[in-house]
């Protein structure tokens, strides 16, 4: 497995990536497949920190990461993360978390953001953001809210967590 940048001839394999994780109850198209083209067109991208997993040339799983802020800082937001149905539990989603966690960082963004699930993401290091004075956009998101600094933290970046506009649009 390559874990890798996203490049144009990716796109379709992308959507049918989310497609195949995220499968609504009337077939239709998910809000994650969705929400990966709206923000390809929105000031928030940030090329470098949109991954692929890529096996024998085939993209099985996507994740990525786009600008946020708390307060005036700027920090990143991470979703949508989607692995093919046909290959959950084989270490895919890990080893995008790991890729793109590193290269955030690498990229000097101080904290990354999620909206996730309590018993998965910590083991990245998540903990829930009020730990570290961040609240999310909608106070019912409290619970589930998580961040991971990053080794360019600074414990002055305080308050509310904002995403980029399509993820409100949801």
């Amino acid at each position: 497995m390559l874990i890798r940048r996203e490049t144009f001839a990716d796109t379709d394999a992308i959507a049918a990536v989310h497609r195949s994780a995220f499968v609504t109850p009337d077939g239709g198209e998910p809000a994650e497949a969705t929400l990966v083209t709206q923000l390809r067109a929105d000031p928030s991208w940030i090329p470098e920190l949109s991954m692929v997993a890529d096996v024998d040339g085939d993209v099985v799983g996507h994740v990525l990461l786009t600008h946020a802020t708390v307060g005036n800082h700027r920090v990143a937001a991470l979703g949508p993360i989607g692995v093919a149905s046909d290959v959950q539990g084989a270490g895919i989603g890990a080893a995008l978390m790991h890729a793109v966690l590193g290269a955030a960082d690498a990229l000097d963004v101080p904290l990354v953001g999620l909206l996730g699930h309590l018993d998965y993401y910590p083991r990245f290091g998540f903990v829930p953001a009020a730990d570290v004075g961040i609240t999310p956009p909608d106070p019912e998101w409290s619970s589930h809210f998580q961040v991971r600094t990053l080794a360019r933290y600074d414990p002055a970046i305080t308050g509310e967590f904002r995403y980029a506009a399509p993820f409100l649009e949801l």
